[in-house]
């Protein structure tokens, strides 16, 4: 069995802890470009921003984007932060060198709403999957939800893995991420890098490089009836859920697009305060009413031992 990664207190509370940190943006290479913007344009209210040479890239209509498609075999392509902690790119890039990773500046165009002078950087995770952190950027498309049309905002990055502890390792203690919460056996590790419970979570599904899910947040309860109602008008099956997460307690429910990456629909999710409290993260058993608080049969694709 994996070791679970534990991080104490005093390990977490450094000089280059992430308090300031969003989620950014993602990108995905699926087979068919045209069906993947038709449906994220059509489920979530998406728009085309910016043609790209092998896809597009889509967004709320102002400010940064949230997904680039990119025309391939289905996979991850990269996944994105928005650093909005003083000096904190700059501390990335330092504690990353001397950790012996290779950092390169990150292309303008990744960051094309920068708030002021763009500045970014690019790295590959343990797993070989790219991750950009990029500094402030507008974010003007975001926080005005329609109920049941689109949701308020990107939420956070699920990754998938074979070695939950060194990912941990990478995000924690290079990076600057806090854990906020565990699978007992170590096979599911949540990280916060702002307010929110979690901006990434890393999971074991056996192998490494890949996307579990990503998430979406609503604004409240109320909006889980029309967009479950909503999803059912669009013919979209819901594959999971509404159901409640015990780990960042939010509320949840699951689709896939048409290349069958997993998407959440989430609200309500745990916030930390951590300049004001002490704080350890949790341990949880991993059964099915940990990863669904009220019951229910778990998704084909996720096993108990993964969690949520």
């Amino acid at each position: 069995m994996e070791k679970p990664t534990r991080l104490t207190l005093q390990e977490n509370d450094t000089a280059g802890t992430l308090r300031h940190t969003a989620v950014s943006h993602i990108g995905f290479h699926v087979p068919d470009v045209d069906a993947a913007e038709s449906f994220y344009s059509r489920v979530l209210g998406l728009v085309r921003q910016e043609e790209l040479p092998a896809g597009v890239r889509m967004g709320w209509g102002a400010g940064h984007h949230v997904i680039d498609l990119l025309e391939g075999p289905k996979g991850l392509a990269h996944y994105g932060f928005e650093v909005r902690d003083a000096n904190g790119i700059q501390g990335i890039r330092e504690r990353l060198t001397a950790a012996g990773h290779t950092v390169n500046n990150l292309d303008a165009s990744h960051i094309s709403a920068a708030i002021g002078k763009p500045e970014g950087i690019v790295v590959v995770d343990p797993d070989g999957s790219e991750v950009h952190f990029h500094s402030s950027v507008h974010r003007q498309g975001e926080n005005a939800a329609d109920p049941g049309r689109r949701p308020i905002k990107f939420q956070h990055t699920t990754v998938g893995t074979a070695d939950v502890a060194r990912m941990a390792d990478f995000f924690t203690n290079t990076i600057g991420f806090r854990i906020s919460d565990q699978l007992e056996d170590g096979r599911f590790t949540w990280l916060r890098s702002d307010k929110d419970h979690h901006t990434l979570a890393i999971v074991n599904v056996g192998q490494g490089g890949g996307l579990d899910h990503y998430s979406y947040d609503l604004a409240e309860w109320e909006d889980f009836k029309s967009w479950c109602d909503r999803l059912t008008e669009l013919d979209v099956p819901v594959a999971w859920g509404p159901g409640r997460h015990g780990p960042g307690n939010n509320l949840f429910v699951f689709f896939d697009d048409p290349a069958g990456n997993h998407i959440e629909l989430s609200a309500e999710m745990e916030k930390f305060y951590d300049d004001r409290v002490t704080y350890v993260p949790r341990r949880w058993t991993p059964k099915p009413s940990t990863v669904n608080l009220w019951g229910g049969q778990l998704p084909s694709w996720r096993k108990v031992s993964q969690g949520a």
